[in-house]
């Protein structure tokens, strides 16, 4: 969740600060005063079975030219003008390209712009039931919804309950003013102490963004500390900073009011801290916080019809907010018609155990699989390492004893978390996979290797266009740019993939082992080789096997000493190439065993001759 992070140094506003007379109850959530659910049907059957499209709202499209106010294309983190209309208007570009679920950014009404970056990508929350007025209304989120599912496209929305944007600043030194400071002379000229340390150390004091303090930010005074700093909400119209809404989250309460994380090492900081950038961290423990966040995200399902949440900030959050959230979540969709209802997390983390923590105890169907951004796609399809760390990275997840849970949860999707993870080349937090390696045929290569593993692909938008943007805002261009180009090298390898995808269950479906990998470096020859099958599971008998040379320079084998590697499959069964059907099939040796060479940066999709299935 880096892209919701402000400006490191909030400075303070100008215009006028107000503490506000708070109230106490959550009850009466306005939501615009909008009347009528809309009628909730399951759009989807098997999420396996889906290919998920991230977008950036603002980036994507502009359709409704009314609602382009403080737009500033040239400036990277400001508002550019995309919105709900376009999105409607790009379906069939999505469609073509083989989407089936959408992953739009947060509708939510945001800070409006902090110190020069605006609220565009939807992170910074400032009042949980309106709509953000530069996506567009209800009619046009609804209609862009309703037109999605007519095309057998669902829709999935981007939800943080971590924190709000930043509302307000603790009165540290208890003035009633926002204050930014620097106190203390420095070891330069302050007299020494006798262990040689400064009287008079340096102190920067942020009052919108302090250090984290496990009591709770302190105020103090010339005087010494005076006991917990107040937080007082910020009242500026012109850049919404508001106080927050439902009435709730205008309760001191209602935040942890411990400061900016500094140590991501501490996890009390991790799950109680503010994003640097003054985020102001809710807390999730508070029993009427917890049911608010979960009334106000059901109810914009219950407006909308919406398919899913991708929930922001996952491990900022204790695990009992998830394993009372998804539950309660589940449990009142199911009841108004919607079931298959998908929740999956972001923890932007590499620990792989962590990650898969939150997918026990009822908590959600799925995450989004960092670990596996980072040990495979950076580490061997971006910079070259070894292809064993593949297969090591899938061992942890398989099993009673694996980091992820085996068992669907109850009323949840019907399949088990490590079989439905998430995964995804690059996307909004991270500069974009042609950013790192500028190589056409590395992405594609990267790209079949999304699009036949385990799990649920997920396309970053632009990806398809070949856009190479580094670290946000970078990563966040104007999809406008690319024309949209249907006939893009991209664009067709990825709408091949999606269709290849739904033609063979076994990608869908199938279990997933790996056959070859290797740890070797040098000129041996299966250097860079990724061998796996898709068979079994819910899949049946349906069979496929990749074979990815992530090698950049020399073709390679899976073989080592003389010997294949070995297949599940019987002696003297043919193979053909999905991805050449044109060329020679190959014949599986005595004992399973294959050979096959792949050329430098490229794969085979062999499944048996009697299989495949022409025009692909």
């Amino acid at each position: 969740m880096i892209s919701s992070y402000p400006v490191r140094f909030r400075r303070a506003l100008a215009l006028g600060v107000t503490t506000l007379t708070l109230l106490a109850s959550t009850a009466c959530m306005d939501f615009e005063g909008l009347e009528g659910e809309r009628p909730m049907r399951t759009h989807v059957q098997d999420w396996r079975d889906e290919v998920i499209y991230q977008l950036m709202v603002d980036r994507f499209a502009n359709g409704d030219l009314a609602n382009d106010y403080r737009i500033q294309r040239d400036g990277p983190a400001r508002y550019h003008g995309g919105d709900w209309r376009g999105v409607e208007s790009k379906l069939d570009y999505l469609s073509n390209l083989g989407v089936t679920a959408l992953w739009i950014s947060p509708i939510v009404k945001n800070v409006e712009t902090d110190a020069g970056v605006d609220g565009y990508h939807g992170y910074w929350t400032q009042d949980f039931t309106q709509l953000n007025p530069h996506f567009g209304d209800m009619a046009s989120l609804r209609r862009m919804i309703d037109k999605a599912h007519d095309r057998g496209i669902k829709v999935i929305l981007d939800i943080v309950v971590n924190h709000v944007g930043q509302l307000f600043y603790y009165d540290i030194n208890l003035n009633g003013q926002p204050d930014e400071r620097v106190e203390g002379a420095g070891p330069l000229i302050a007299p020494k102490q006798p262990d040689g340390s400064p009287t008079s150390p340096v102190s920067h004091i942020n009052e919108y963004d302090p250090d984290y303090d496990p009591r709770g930010v302190q105020a103090w005074t010339s005087l010494g500390e005076a006991g917990p700093a107040p937080i007082v909400f910020v009242f500026d119209p012109a850049s919404n900073h508001m106080p927050p809404e439902p009435a709730i989250f205008q309760e001191p309460r209602a935040y942890n009011r411990k400061g900016r994380i500094w140590s991501y090492d501490d996890a009390l900081q991790v799950e109680e801290g503010d994003f640097p950038g003054g985020l102001k961290d809710l807390n999730t423990r508070d029993p009427e916080v917890r049911q608010a966040l979960i009334d106000i995200f059901v109810r914009w399902v219950e407006l909308t019809d919406l398919d899913g949440f991708r929930i922001d900030t996952l491990k900022h959050v204790e695990r009992e907010f998830w394993e009372e959230f998804a539950p309660a979540v589940r449990q009142r969709l199911a009841a108004k018609g919607k079931t298959n209802f998908f929740m999956f997390g972001e923890a932007f983390d590499g620990r792989d155990d962590l990650i898969g923590s939150y997918t026990f105890n009822q908590g959600v169907d799925s995450v989004f699989y960092f670990s596996q951004y980072f040990t495979v796609y950076r580490d061997v399809f971006q910079y070259g390492q070894d292809t064993k760390r593949i297969e090591t990275l899938f061992s942890q997840r398989q099993g009673a004893g694996g980091n992820y849970g085996t068992v669907a949860h109850p009323g949840g999707i019907g399949v088990a978390p490590n079989k439905a993870l998430v995964n995804f080349v690059d996307n909004h937090d991270v500069a974009r996979f042609l950013y790192g390696r500028p190589d056409p045929a590395a992405l594609d290569n990267a790209l079949l290797f999304l699009f036949t593993e385990d799990g649920i692909p997920c396309v970053y938008y632009g990806t398809e266009q070949g856009f190479s943007g580094g670290n946000d805002p970078a990563n966040r261009e104007d999809l406008w740019q690319s024309g949209y180009d249907q006939g893009s090298r991209h664009y067709q390898w990825i709408r091949r993939l999606t269709r290849i995808r739904r033609a063979y269950p076994a990608l869908t479906r199938g279990d997933l082992r790996v056959v070859w990998s290797s740890d070797r470096t040098g000129d041996e020859p299966d250097v860079g080789i990724i061998a796996f099958e898709r068979t079994g599971g819910d899949a049946g008998d349906a069979y496929a096997l990749a074979v990815i040379n992530t090698h950049a320079l020399r073709p390679s084998s899976p073989e080592f000493g003389g010997v294949p590697m070995a297949t599940s499959l019987p002696p003297g069964t043919r193979l053909v190439d999905v991805l050449a059907p044109g060329a020679p099939p190959l014949t599986v040796e005595a004992g399973g065993g294959l050979r096959v060479t792949v050329p430098a940066t490229s794969g085979k999709l062999l499944v048996r001759e009697g299989d495949l299935i022409s025009g692909l």
